[in-house]
């Protein structure tokens, strides 16, 4: 017979590193089995909605990087879209055409990432986080090919893109696309029937789709539940809908489907890319618009099926060069909202690896 003992009360943060970031966990234990948690946001506050309201239109750009940082060019995605709506700005062609690629170069860079320390949190100390790091690594020399950084980007504009890809990022786009199915080959040989990641995942804080949509929960967390919802197919924008690809689905959703589900979407990434590489035609990348934007007086929102969810902007304006009102719905921040419902009844230890499976970035949780 199991012997209860007195609850305890532990934090977990806001200073650890498997809290990915400036997070705290009030966590309730008995013995090590959790009765209660209550998760602590604001640590990391930096104010980008107000600072947004006080920049031009295309200085917000430069603030949408510093949200989820690794995933910046999906996060200035997001925003031109919301800007462009706003202000009746139509992007050419081949500036959508890039957008994309970028975009989708992203979501599998962010999801290299979350399965990189996702093994780190199980424990696996350097070999899964490295691979994944390498081809990352990878990805960030294509971006500083388009335009010159590699984690804050600031590369897309209202109206477009910063400039056209140079001549030698298209030859070494084609060799990542031709190298890239291998390795996620090799991760999942590595990964996916290994005996301490499948015992420590499967079945352990299983999300179910009611608890999913109640919580407005997006993204990969919401589709390893067995939901088939994503933007690009549901509501598509940018060239999305002149591509081919599926959305993967998982069944359980517990912690292994989320996992898995991320390598999924890496291979659909790459056939995204390879059909807008297929596709893309000559022509300017980016609308005539004024240095100045003056959008007419009114509010708009644009979204997009961002790496960890939906990534949504609203903007509200007076007729000024900066927004009047400007909010984003951060996938972070709402997919944290079931974290209490997945973790009760599990260990600490589980705690950890739920909460990397979750994949959060504090950057958009306290913005």
């Amino acid at each position: 017979m199991p012997i209860r003992s007195e609850p305890v009360t532990v934090n977990v943060g806001p200073q650890h590193p498997s809290t990915h970031g400036v997070f705290r966990l009030r966590i309730t234990f008995d013995g090590e089995v959790i009765l209660d948690v209550e998760p602590v946001f604001g640590y990391l506050h930096r104010g980008s909605e107000k600072l947004a309201e006080e920049r031009t239109y295309t200085q917000v750009i430069t603030l949408t990087d510093r949200l989820d940082y690794v995933a910046s060019m999906t996060n200035n995605q997001a925003y031109v879209l919301a800007a462009e709506k706003l202000s009746g700005i139509q992007p050419p062609e081949r500036g959508m055409y890039l957008r994309v690629i970028a975009a989708e170069l992203q979501r599998i860079a962010s999801h290299l990432v979350a399965t990189g320390f996702l093994l780190n949190d199980l424990g696996a100390f350097a070999t899964p986080l490295m691979y994944c790091f390498r081809e990352r690594e990878r990805i960030l020399d294509l971006f500083e090919m388009l335009c010159g950084a590699r984690i804050t980007l600031s590369y897309m504009r209202v109206g477009g893109v910063f400039q056209d890809a140079p001549e030698e990022f298209w030859p070494a786009l084609r060799i990542f696309l031709q190298d890239m199915p291998g390795y996620i080959d090799e991760y999942e040989q590595l990964l996916s029937e290994n005996e301490i990641l499948v015992t420590r995942t499967k079945g352990v804080s299983v999300l179910t789709p009611q608890q999913a949509i109640n919580a407005s929960v997006t993204g990969p967390v919401l589709r390893a539940s067995g939901m088939a919802w994503d933007l690009r197919k549901i509501d598509p924008y940018e060239v999305y809908g002149r591509v081919a690809f599926a959305v993967p689905l998982g069944a359980a959703g517990d912690n292994y489907d989320r996992f898995k589900i991320r390598l999924d979407e890496m291979r659909q990434s790459l056939r995204i890319i390879e059909q807008c590489v297929e596709q893309i035609g000559p022509g300017p990348v980016r609308a005539n618009t004024p240095g100045l934007i003056r959008p007419p007086v009114g509010d708009a929102y644009g979204r997009i099926e961002g790496p960890k969810g939906e990534l949504g902007f609203y903007l509200v304006s007076d007729g000024g060069i900066a927004p009047y009102r400007f909010k984003i719905r951060s996938p972070s921040f709402i997919n944290l909202t079931v974290l209490r419902d997945l973790l009760i009844g599990w260990k600490l230890a589980d705690m950890i690896v739920t909460l990397g499976s979750i994949d959060i970035n504090m950057g958009e949780v306290d913005r």
